[in-house]
């Protein structure tokens, strides 16, 4: 695939975002048969608040959720329209998974409009205390593509990057079957506006689907991606098993015990950024108050946020 570079570099911040959270959840039936995977908890919160969290920490505003059509109402109900939390949420529908994860960038193409965007699969699942610093970069880095890597187990699972020996990346591969790498690219993706296109002119994979991975060869084979490899402080899980699903949610209910902090709570990434003040903190968390998630709000705007967020491993 052909691809156009342009000799400036763009520094204008990323400001916007979408989360795709439109998967059936086959993986993890039946507890999806009347439910959204990214609505299904982990230890505290729905899975898919990590996530929107994320693009938070990288100072991302308005965000776009692509969801399934049965799923929107129960979306709309979580989130609203974001401005409890100093943002703008809104929503569309992705009528049939199978499509691929690149095709978010066809159905939210107006939503990007002719600006940068970020990509946050909703089953994702990052914990690690230099997120915001990471987070903050990489929405800075907005010409040509970034994306995340990480070592994993079982590479066959997932989109897989190589590299060279100078540590340059060197190649892509979606699910091989004889992986020629352990490092893994995560479901959260940065890219400039170069991607719709892109995305216009990929032609469905062998499994039928519009390949994320094909989009990030693209940007890889115009000398373009930026591959970051996550330190051993920061954890990723790719939530769509049941296995995974608990993992993620042990690790989160360690810190959530053991540490006076929460993890990826947007209401606290909201107040830090200064998109809402301690009046609307308090107000928010008026809304269940018997519940440990208010009182942990309650508790930040008592502390007028002197401590700040952490984000511990």
């Amino acid at each position: 695939m052909q691809f156009q570079t342009r000799p400036e570099i763009l520094t204008e911040h990323v400001r916007k975002g979408i989360v795709i959270a439109g998967g059936l959840g086959s993986r993890v039936y039946p507890m999806t048969v009347s439910t959204s995977k990214c609505l299904l908890p982990v230890y505290s919160k729905p899975m898919v608040y990590y996530p929107v969290g994320v693009l938070m920490l990288a100072g991302i505003r308005e965000i776009l959720l692509i969801c399934h059509p049965r799923d929107r109402d129960s979306y709309e109900l979580l989130f609203g329209d974001g401005s409890r939390w100093g943002m703008s949420l809104s929503y569309l529908e992705q009528r049939d998974p199978r499509g691929g994860i690149a095709e978010a960038f066809l159905i939210g193409a107006d939503f990007i409009g002719s600006e940068s965007c970020a990509l946050a699969l909703g089953d994702n699942v990052f914990i690690g205390s230099r997120l915001p610093i990471i987070m903050r970069r990489a929405a800075e880095t907005v010409d040509g593509a970034m994306v995340f890597a990480t070592q994993v187990a079982d590479p066959r699972r997932y989109g897989i990057v190589t590299f060279d020996s100078a540590g340059r990346p060197n190649g892509i591969e979606e699910k091989p079957e004889n992986p020629r790498s352990d490092w893994a690219v995560t479901g959260l993706y940065f890219y400039d506006n170069q991607v719709i296109e892109l995305a216009s002119r990929l032609k469905p994979s062998d499994r039928g689907e519009l390949e994320i991975s094909d989009v990030n060869q693209a940007y890889l084979d115009a000398g373009r991606l930026r591959v970051e490899k996550l330190s051993r402080g920061i954890a990723w899980y790719d939530a769509g098993t049941p296995d995974s699903l608990f993992e993620a949610a042990i690790h989160v209910r360690t810190i959530e015990r053991n540490q006076r902090h929460s993890v990826l709570v947007p209401e606290e990434i909201a107040f830090d950024n200064g998109w809402i003040n301690q009046r609307q903190l308090i107000r928010l968390s008026q809304h269940c108050p018997n519940s440990d998630y208010a009182r942990y709000l309650a508790r930040l705007a008592s502390e007028d946020g002197s401590e700040g967020i952490a984000y511990t491993e």
